[in-house]
């Protein structure tokens, strides 16, 4: 399928396109330093002075055993982790779905190749630095607005593989073929898979909407960016958080699978990296689940599956993007992460 580029002869920015980009700008630097780059930096230079994780993994609040207890224990727990990034993501996706110029929007993704949007959108990625999950809405509002289906998949998987914070922390506290190997396959997930994806993989119609044929005017912007603001929120954070509690109800069941290394051998980092596809944690959760395992013995292929599947993906991240990515799409980039995360784990296990 071919790629249609973005306008060829879009309108100028008016000053109201400027002021809804200088909206955008502010959310993102506000809310971002708010929700992530300070908090990493306090907790990066702590890290770096004692080379400990200060925490525990997410799935101890769920407990061992099915209940409806530990299910809302486990949902707590993630929701007092992830909801400021959460809700900076939806400012985010708010003001891009709102004040934002569409043709402007497709001029910086839509790129000619498939490869040019995937790296775009996995640079983009790099800043902003949420969880699957977070990410998720703000991904399909880059979708809804136009933006192809290579790009916003490298955004959306961008954020949680290629997190420069989590980078920063794994340096800290694994050893150094665990980081290289996760920078290895966060882009050849980021960008390959999200570039292979776009073009072989049919799903949505890739359709470019027409630019606007004149800017908003400057008293509408408040009520559009509440519209969408209640929009993406209505719809994504009830799903988001019936989703949630629905894997900490099972998650006692599924993170007992990985006890059964000694007796399904290499099929033990195929399983790893499926049911890590399909949990959900919060940023950086994957590394005190790592730690744990491997204090207790267990293998590199099977936590070096997890280092990659376990930040990528979840349930409720894919759902959440399913209906704007397309479900085939969707479906395809979940088969990715699960195929990386065997091979990664594969490797580690080569390299000891």
């Amino acid at each position: 399928m071919s790629v249609t580029s973005a306008p060829s002869s879009p309108r100028r920015l008016s000053p109201v396109d400027w002021v809804g980009l200088g909206v955008l700008a502010a959310v993102l630097v506000i809310g971002l330093s708010w929700s992530k780059w300070m908090p990493y930096w306090d907790k990066a230079w702590t890290m770096s002075q004692t080379s400990v994780w200060d925490g525990t993994p997410l799935f101890d609040a769920a407990g061992e055993t099915i209940s409806l207890a530990g299910a809302w224990d486990f949902t707590l727990v993630y929701f007092t982790a992830v909801w400021k990034a959460l809700l900076v993501a939806l400012l985010i996706a708010a003001a891009i779905d709102a004040l934002v110029p569409r043709d402007w929007l497709l001029r910086l993704m839509n790129r000619r190749s498939h490869t040019g949007q995937a790296l775009v959108g996995a640079a983009l990625s790099t800043p902003s630095m949420m969880c699957t999950c977070c990410a998720a809405p703000v991904a399909a509002g880059l979708r809804d607005t136009g933006v192809r289906r290579s790009a916003a998949l490298a955004y959306w998987v961008g954020n949680p593989l290629l997190n420069p914070a989590v980078l920063i922390f794994l340096v800290l506290v694994l050893p150094w073929h665990y980081v290289a190997v996760r920078i290895v396959f966060a882009l050849l997930i980021a960008v390959g898979a999200s570039a292979l994806i776009g073009r072989w993989v049919t799903g949505r119609a890739e359709v470019v909407p027409e630019p606007e044929p004149s800017p908003p005017r400057l008293s509408s912007l408040p009520t559009r960016y509440l519209r969408s603001l209640s929009r993406f929120t209505l719809i994504l954070v009830p799903e988001h958080l019936a989703l949630v509690f629905l894997i900490g109800l099972i998650s006692p069941w599924l993170t007992g699978v990985y006890g059964l290394e000694a007796q399904l051998g290499a099929g033990a980092i195929l399983l790893a990296a499926v049911v890590g596809t399909l949990l959900v944690i919060p940023t950086g959760g994957e590394i005190p689940i790592v730690l744990a395992l491997l204090a207790a013995g267990v293998g590199a292929g099977v936590t070096g599956a997890l280092l990659v599947a376990l930040p990528a993906l979840s349930v409720p991240s894919m759902v959440m993007v399913g209906k704007s990515m397309g479900w085939r799409t969707t479906a395809a980039m979940g088969a990715a992460v699960a195929v990386a995360a065997v091979l990664a784990g594969g490797l580690l296990l080569l390299l000891g």
